[in-house]
């Protein structure tokens, strides 16, 4: 993947949280500040219309210059979370002006980690962390064996899927959720499920790169 399949990809995850905006808005309705939509659909405009008027020339331009503009868009924790994922997955992936897919997972990875060293959340505390970190182990597998991106990607979409519906059934133990109790079980993380939008939108955009 290059630049501009990496535009690509951040356009096709603004379209679909455009498009989910009131979805997001519902799940956090239940859990936090209702504001989650609003806000993932500012931040991700914002984003879109930075790399359309500056045109990145790499990979890491264009996840560092999303970073960005989400950490000072995007209200509330997910504008530093999200912003920091990006920013940590530039820094992996060098200068190089094309990504092959060891080093896209590498990438998914350091944001992974970013987003868990800001944030002080592991599996299980009903955050983003349960579909990122489903999304990147089932991206590692799948090139481990061999497979190449429009596999790893679908997968890892696939897995972060999982790892949303997973949150159903957990009581959140970080952000303003957390004082809710065991009020947030039976509820959808509303972080974990802007993550899976993020990572369908790369799993499509992949997938038109080897088509």
């Amino acid at each position: 993947m290059d630049a501009s399949a990496f535009r690509a990809w951040i356009a096709e995850a603004a379209r679909l949280v455009i498009d989910n905006t009131d979805h997001l808005t519902h799940l956090d309705a239940a859990i936090g500040d209702a504001d989650h939509g609003v806000n993932m659909r500012r931040g991700f405009r914002a984003a879109v219309a930075l790399l359309d008027e500056t045109v990145p020339a790499t990979p890491a331009a264009v996840l560092d210059a999303v970073g960005r503009t989400l950490i000072s868009k995007i209200g509330g924790a997910s504008g530093p979370l999200y912003g920091t994922a990006f920013r940590q997955a530039a820094k992996a992936l060098g200068e190089e002006p094309a990504v092959p897919a060891e080093r896209l997972g590498a990438a998914l990875h350091a944001a992974l980690a970013g987003v868990q060293r800001l944030g002080a959340a592991k599996e299980g505390d009903k955050t983003m962390v349960d579909a990122l970190a489903a999304a990147v182990s089932a991206y590692q597998a799948v090139v481990s064996s061999g497979g190449g991106l429009a596999g790893a990607t679908r997968a890892a979409a696939d897995a972060a899927e999982r790892g949303l519906q997973a949150t159903v059934a957990m009581q959140a133990r970080k952000g303003r959720a957390s004082y809710l109790g065991p009020r947030t079980i039976g509820h959808e993380d509303p972080g974990a499920a802007s993550a899976v939008l993020i990572m369908r939108a790369l799993a499509t955009t992949a997938g038109k790169e080897v088509t």
